[in-house]
């Protein structure tokens, strides 16, 4: 990965932040985006420190189309082009009952972890379809394969993710470009936190994990970095699971 090119939206916290911080440890270019630009230089600290060729922040919304637009210019402008992109930006919104749901929680959830891959993908592909390569790495969850209760507009969120990525794989297959998604199962993160607040506490969904343990961001991380490489060159269209076994039971 030395001297590749690699965009990670959302790369302020969690899975985005730990596969930032692994590709950086290669030596490779990374640009993160995020909405909380005060964030932004402690990072690049952190990914210079890391070993980052280049470490860049950029502000930006995966789900604004003007944002995703300006990231991949400012990426072509910088680097010339883009090896790998990352699009990892999402929230799991409000646990609810079906009955409950918004229609708040609906646009929310669905326009920041659908609509931004779709926005991410399109320029992302832009940009690797005229160099003639590239690889892509969507996030998707162990929701976009099964139900969860009081899960429903997330799961179906991670569903959709899945099925974009396997339709444009085959739409780009055929000119040298990559993509796949990854699905975490319960990760150490501070999503994984933020489900105390709903009920599920830690102990209880580790003791549903056939590892008997959540995974850590760093594990994920891992993972996409294998989709990313060389070392998956015929691999595409695929969702790798990353969840201890979960959804093999």
């Amino acid at each position: 990965m030395q001297s590749k090119v690699v965009l990670v939206t959302g790369g302020l916290s969690g899975i985005g932040r730990a596969t930032a911080l692994a590709f950086a440890e290669t030596g490779a270019n990374v640009i993160v985006t995020g909405r909380r630009e005060e964030a932004g230089p402690g990072l690049i600290d952190q990914l210079n420190a890391a070993g980052a060729a280049d470490a860049t922040f950029v502000r930006a919304d995966a789900q604004s189309e003007d944002d995703m637009r300006r990231v991949i210019r400012q990426t072509e402008s910088r680097f010339g082009r883009l090896d790998i992109a990352v699009n990892n930006a999402g929230i799991e919104g409000t646990f609810s009952p079906i009955e409950h749901i918004s229609v708040e929680t609906y646009r929310s959830v669905f326009d920041t972890n659908v609509l931004g891959v779709i926005l991410g993908m399109k320029y992302e592909l832009e940009l690797m379809k005229r160099q003639g390569f590239g690889s892509i790495v969507n996030l998707s969850s162990i929701g976009g394969q099964i139900g969860f209760p009081t899960s429903a507009v997330y799961a179906a969120s991670k569903h959709a993710v899945e099925g974009l990525t396997k339709s444009a794989a085959l739409e780009v297959a055929a000119v040298g470009i990559r993509i796949n998604a990854v699905a975490p199962g319960p990760t150490e993160s501070p999503m994984f936190d933020r489900l105390a607040d709903y009920g599920m506490t830690k102990d209880v969904l580790a003791g549903m994990i056939p590892a008997k343990r959540a995974g850590t961001p760093a594990e994920v991380a891992q993972a996409i970095l294998f989709l990313s490489s060389t070392r998956a060159s015929f691999i595409t269209g695929h969702t790798l699971a990353v969840d201890g076994g979960y959804l093999a039971q």
